[in-house]
């Protein structure tokens, strides 16, 4: 109760409305989250600095929309996540890179098909419908919504997954290209009630639930060390938290073969409370800023001995929906 406290009176507005809208299942249409809402490119300073990185019109962007990770593309995932409000119409010249680079023909055209099987890193895909849907920039009906639907859905492999691996012995789907499209396809499927998108992300669930999320078929050991490692943002890479917290949202977090990553994430809860960032994938160094991985926002660093709230609210998240914590509105004074 203390951490969940902390979490909603944070000083960033961002960590008290994710708090809200993924422990309490608050709506934007809830009076004090429209209170938390207003004015938040001043407010939080974790907003102004992202928004800061985006283009200001359809013609000019200051970055490769791709650029790690301050294009505009990434940006467009950190809002989504965090749970920035839908429908800024400032951010429609970002959508509008973000559609050109993403159907742009001559990007499709490389990629490459092998042993019947369509290579291609099916994560930027995943990242743009998903980003563009969860800010409601993306209407269902429009004709770049469909195409990256149905190309996500036309190209899944046999497995459930994606993967850009251009080995023509590559059989096997990769987690990091996987899980992202999966999360995509759900909101895809909620919004519209697609049975293609359905019976897609049916299948894409089995692909990490068989492997019970972390753990090879062959030996049941661990199939990377980094998988069981926490950290924020996730961006392209794989995490047992990032595939909870996708499973939770499609719905199958009561699978019994999510127990053993469950009981793995309850395991690292501080004694203090919260859960650590054990890892990160981003520098918030100036220098940085040439190169690729530069980070706009500093989102807590890696710290084993800290709570970091972002991935809190995650694990938090993700045990309620498993039925391993209870968090009622009613115990908190908010």
């Amino acid at each position: 109760m203390e951490i969940v406290q902390q979490l909603l009176t944070s000083e960033e507005p961002m960590i008290q409305l994710k708090t809200r809208l993924q422990l309490f299942d608050q709506t934007f249409e809830d009076v004090d989250i429209k209170q938390i809402c207003s004015d938040l490119k001043t407010k939080s300073s974790i907003i102004s600095n992202l928004v800061s990185y985006l283009p200001k019109s359809k013609e000019i962007t200051p970055y490769h929309v791709y650029k790690k990770w301050q294009g505009a593309h990434w940006i467009l995932v950190d809002l989504a996540d965090i749970g920035y409000p839908p429908g800024d119409i400032e951010l429609i010249p970002t959508k509008h890179h973000e559609l050109e680079w993403l159907l742009s023909i001559q990007r499709w055209n490389r990629k490459k098909t092998l042993e019947g099987r369509k290579r291609f890193c099916a994560s930027q895909e995943g990242n743009g419908l998903y980003s563009l849907l969860k800010l409601e920039l993306l209407d269902i009906n429009e004709d770049a919504c469909k195409q990256l639907s149905n190309r996500l859905i036309t190209y899944q492999w046999e497995d459930g997954g994606w993967n850009c691996d251009t080995r023509p012995k590559a059989i096997n789907s990769s987690y990091h290209e996987s899980l992202i499209p999966l999360r995509a396809l759900n909101l895809y499927f909620n919004r519209t009630g697609s049975v293609r998108a359905k019976t897609a992300v049916e299948k894409g669930c089995e692909l990490f639930l068989k492997r019970k999320l972390y753990k090879s078929l062959g030996t049941g050991n661990n199939i990377s060390s980094t998988w069981t490692q926490l950290h924020y943002p996730p961006y392209w890479r794989y995490d047992i938290l990032f595939a909870l917290k996708v499973l939770a949202e499609s719905k199958k977090i009561k699978d019994n073969r999510c127990n053993d990553a469950l009981d793995l994430l309850e395991s690292k809860e501080l004694a203090s409370g919260g859960f650590p960032a054990e890892e990160k994938n981003y520098s918030i160094a100036p220098s940085a800023k040439k190169t690729t991985g530069f980070s706009p926002v500093d989102w807590g660093g890696k710290n084993i001995k800290k709570m970091n709230p972002w991935i809190t609210i995650d694990a938090l998240y993700v045990l309620k929906h498993a039925g391993r914590i209870d968090i009622n509105m009613s115990n908190y004074s908010i």
